[in-house]
């Protein structure tokens, strides 16, 4: 599932709103917990097309598990922004 936004900018960011991030990180909650595990994180770096998913996996649930029980609830993934800005090439506007 590869992130499929309406905008790419000129540095090569894909441009996307609060909310269809969310919608794009959902898709991967394959047990429709309302959690993100360690594996449907690594699942959605490598939907992004992103290189090395496990480390950015793991460094993307360090900095947004901020209560530390190993998942990214509903709670934690505005921590997940700065993370995805980063790594996986997108830019999240209006947040």
């Amino acid at each position: 599932m590869a992130i499929k936004p309406k905008n790419i900018t000129t540095d090569g960011k894909r441009e996307m709103t609060m909310q269809e991030f969310r919608a794009w990180l959902g898709r991967f909650d394959t047990d429709k917990d309302g959690k993100i595990s360690r594996q449907e994180l690594s699942d959605a770096v490598r939907g992004a097309g992103g290189r090395f998913a496990w480390w950015k996996c793991r460094q993307g649930l360090r900095s947004a598990d901020s209560d530390g029980n190993g998942y990214i609830d509903a709670n934690e993934i505005n921590n997940l922004v700065d993370f995805a800005q980063k790594h996986l090439g997108v830019r999240i506007v209006n947040f």
